[in-house]
C-alpha cells in the first residue's frame, strides 16, 4: 500500500458518504419520514392491485385481449416514464419555489442518487397516479380494457422502481443489466441532458437522447 492510497480511500468514502446522506424535505422529522420510501414498497403495495385488475379484467376480456392490454399498458408507462423524466424532471424552473419544489420532486436525487431510501417513489405520489391512470384508461376503453391497461401500466412503473433501485445499488451480473447501469450512470456524472429512459433506452434513440 502506498502513502496516497489511504488518503485517496478516505476521499472515496466521502463522496460516498455524501452521494448517500440527502437532507431533509421537512423540519418535521414525521413529514420527512413520508419523503423516504423502503425499496421494496412499490412491489408490496401495487403488486397485490395488479393481481387484482388483472383477474377482473380476464373475465371482460379474454387471455388473448387480456395480454394485448397488458402490454399496450406497459407501452405507455414506458413512454410516459420518458417524457415526465425528461420534460417535468429536468425542467428548470425561474421562481424559487418553483426550483424548491422541483428539487423536492427530483433534484434531491441528482445531489443524492445513492441514498437508498430516495430512489422510489412514495405512494403518496405513486397510488394517485395509477388510480389517475385507472380513470383515463377506463374512460377511453372501458371496464375490462381499462383494468387491463392500467395493470400494465403499473407494471411498467414497478419494474421501473426496482430496475433504478438495483442500477444504483447493486452490479448488475448480465450484459442487459451492465449496459442499462452504464447508460443510466451516464445520465448522473456525464450528461444529464441525455439517458432519460431509464427502464427503455430505446425511447431516446427513438426522440434523439441517447448518451452518446
Amino acid at each position: 500500500m502506498t502513502a496516497n492510497e489511504p488518503l485517496l480511500c478516505e476521499e472515496s468514502a466521502g463522496r460516498a458518504d455524501r452521494l448517500r446522506a440527502s437532507p431533509p424535505m421537512f423540519r418535521s422529522r414525521f413529514l420527512d419520514r413520508f419523503t423516504r420510501v423502503h425499496p421494496a414498497v412499490p412491489p408490496l403495495l401495487h403488486g397485490p392491485a395488479v393481481l387484482l385488475l388483472l383477474a377482473w379484467a380476464v373475465r371482460h376480456t379474454g387471455a388473448l385481449l387480456l395480454l394485448a392490454y397488458v402490454l399496450l399498458g406497459y407501452g405507455v408507462w414506458t413512454l410516459t416514464e420518458y417524457w415526465v423524466h425528461r420534460a417535468l424532471f429536468h425542467f428548470t424552473p425561474r421562481s424559487a419555489w418553483g426550483r424548491r419544489a422541483h428539487w423536492m420532486v427530483h433534484g434531491v436525487h441528482h445531489d443524492h442518487p445513492n441514498d437508498p431510501r430516495r430512489l422510489v417513489m412514495p405512494p403518496s405520489v405513486s397510488v394517485p397516479g395509477a388510480y389517475g391512470a385507472y380513470e383515463l384508461f377506463h374512460l377511453l376503453a372501458g371496464a375490462g380494457p381499462g383494468a387491463a391497461l392500467t395493470g400494465g401500466f403499473v407494471v411498467g412503473y414497478v419494474v421501473y422502481d426496482v430496475l433504478h433501485f438495483h442500477m444504483h445499488h447493486h452490479r448488475p451480473s448480465t450484459t442487459l443489466g451492465r449496459r442499462l447501469r452504464n447508460r443510466h450512470l451516464r445520465h448522473h456524472f456525464q450528461d444529464e441532458r441525455r439517458g432519460f429512459g431509464v427502464s427503455c433506452p430505446y425511447w431516446d434513440h427513438v426522440f434523439g437522447t441517447a448518451p452518446r
